[in-house]
C-alpha cells in the first residue's frame, strides 16, 4: 500500500511565544518531523519580536519544506491590545507562507480541539495528551507546540482527508459497466 504523504507546517501564533509543528499526513496516519517554540523577549521592541518571529518562520520553511501552512483563524478576544499584537504576529506568519508560494489554510479553536480531541471545548491539557497520543511521542509537547500540531493534525484530518475520499469516489467505470 502507496502513502500519499503531505508534510504540513502547523503554526499557533503569539508575540512572546509562536509554535510550530511539522508533520507529514496523508490523513489517516502522521508522523512528526519537527515541533518547537519560537521564543521572543518581552522587553525587545515590539517590530523587533516581529522579525524574530519572521526570520524564524522563513528558516523552517526552508528547512522543512511544507506543501501546506496551517494556522488558528481569528477569534475575539476581551484584551483589544492582546488580539491587535496576535494579529500582527499572524501577518507576519501569512506573509511567510505567501512569500514561499504556500496557501495558508486556517481553522477556529473549536474545529482544532473537535478534530484532534473529538470535544470542542477540551482543556490545554487534553490537546497536548492527544497530540502526544496521535503522533505516538514519548512526551507531551510544551503547550504553544502542542498547540501549532494540533493545527497541523486539524488540516491533515480536513483536507488531506477529503482529498483522500474524493479520490476514492472518482475512480472511472470501466466502459463495458454501465452506471
Amino acid at each position: 500500500m502507496q502513502h500519499n504523504f503531505t508534510r504540513v507546517l502547523g503554526i499557533d501564533c503569539g508575540s512572546n511565544a509562536t509554535g510550530f509543528g511539522v508533520i507529514d499526513s496523508d490523513g489517516r496516519a502522521s508522523v512528526l518531523v519537527a515541533h518547537g517554540v519560537i521564543r521572543t523577549r518581552p522587553n525587545h521592541a515590539f517590530e523587533a519580536r516581529l522579525l524574530q518571529i519572521s526570520t524564524e518562520l522563513r528558516d523552517l520553511i526552508a528547512k522543512h519544506v511544507p506543501q501546506a501552512v496551517a494556522v488558528e483563524g481569528v477569534f475575539h478576544s476581551v484584551n483589544a491590545r492582546s488580539a491587535l499584537q496576535l494579529g500582527h504576529v499572524r501577518g507576519v506568519a501569512l506573509l511567510a507562507a505567501a512569500d514561499a508560494g504556500l496557501a495558508v489554510h486556517e481553522y477556529s479553536p473549536l474545529q482544532i480541539k473537535s478534530s484532534v480531541v473529538g470535544y470542542g471545548r477540551a482543556e490545554k491539557s487534553q490537546v497536548q495528551q492527544m497530540v502526544k497520543l496521535l503522533l505516538r511521542l514519548n512526551e507531551i509537547p510544551a503547550e504553544d507546540a502542542a498547540d501549532a500540531l494540533a493545527v497541523a493534525l486539524c488540516h491533515s484530518h480536513h483536507s488531506l482527508g477529503a482529498a483522500r475520499i474524493a479520490r476514492a469516489t472518482s475512480i472511472q467505470r470501466p466502459a463495458s459497466i454501465p452506471a
